[in-house]
């Protein structure tokens, strides 16, 4: 049994018979029925009716036929696959999302390159803290949407947008009254709700954490959220996240001269003086332009 007639019995099918098989697959009409026949011989039993008008498949035709078509589907994805390759086109890129990172800010130019570059699998992953920094320069991924250290040399990188991180609690929370006086000593008493850093290896990083505080750590931002609407604890929050809850007085502002808003640059980054291939510059430059 061999591809070329599984492609030949495909064409008798989709064409209803041997003459339009023979000129979709440009050959003659006698070697297309040869085809068949020695399928046939080799398989032990008749695939194709040949008492009707129109070339249709026995019944046990039809049952090989369904597993005929999978095959040759997943010939034609190889095949796709292999020019890829040929051509230097990556056939997986992974993509690092930072948990203060505005989601609109990238899925909506993921969606987009997806659309354009169907063969290549996108491996969209989402860590916190220094997690993102770590996959990509470890080389286990290929580009963050993050903020980065800018001094660092091994970045190459694009700036995006400036996040707020705002320190906020649920109504009632802090005993004091927030007449914008608060200091960080005076939150030691009340207990902080931090994201869990998502690097193995690096140095972990926590940001405005109170060592002496009692604390309560979550896996993400939106739980973090969650936990401080319910009177938990407090935290600092990114302002997308958070911008109707500040609005509607569902949470309230702890911010001032000695507990400030913290402002952070997210980039777009990869690594610096490294060779990519065709979908991975696309995609790069599909990011530094907002679409691809």
């Amino acid at each position: 049994m061999t591809f070329q007639q599984l492609a030949t019995l495909r064409a008798v099918v989709e064409s209803g018979s041997f003459q339009g098989a023979a000129r979709s697959l440009n050959k003659t009409h006698p070697s297309v029925i040869t085809a068949i026949k020695n399928l046939e011989l080799y398989l032990g039993f008749n695939l194709i009716n040949r008492h009707t008008y129109r070339a249709t498949l026995t019944r046990e035709g039809q049952e090989f036929y369904q597993k005929c078509r999978h095959l040759l589907d997943g010939m034609k994805d190889l095949e796709s696959h292999a020019r890829q390759i040929a051509a230097g086109d990556e056939v997986e890129l992974n993509i690092v999302i930072g948990d203060v990172t505005p989601p609109e800010l990238a899925l909506p130019v993921i969606k987009s390159f997806s659309h354009t570059h169907p063969n290549t699998q996108i491996n969209l992953l989402f860590e916190n803290i220094g997690g993102p920094n770590e996959r990509l320069l470890t080389g286990a991924a290929d580009i963050i949407v993050h903020h980065i250290e800018k001094m660092d040399r091994r970045y190459e990188y694009d700036d995006l947008t400036t996040v707020q991180l705002i320190p906020v609690a649920a109504p009632g929370f802090i005993a004091s009254p927030l007449d914008g006086d608060l200091s960080y000593d005076d939150m030691a008493a009340y207990t902080q709700c931090i994201v869990r850093d998502t690097s193995k290896d690096r140095e972990q990083q926590n940001y405005h954490v109170l060592e002496k505080a009692a604390r309560i750590t979550v896996g993400d931002q939106h739980t973090k959220k969650q936990v401080i609407l319910m009177g938990l604890g407090w935290g600092h929050m990114p302002s997308f996240l958070i911008e109707t809850e500040l609005e509607n007085g569902d949470l309230v502002s702890l911010s001032g001269p000695r507990i400030p808003n913290h402002s952070v640059d997210i980039v777009v980054a990869r690594r610096a003086n490294e060779s990519v291939g065709n979908v991975a510059q696309k995609l790069w430059e599909a990011f530094q332009t907002g679409s691809a």
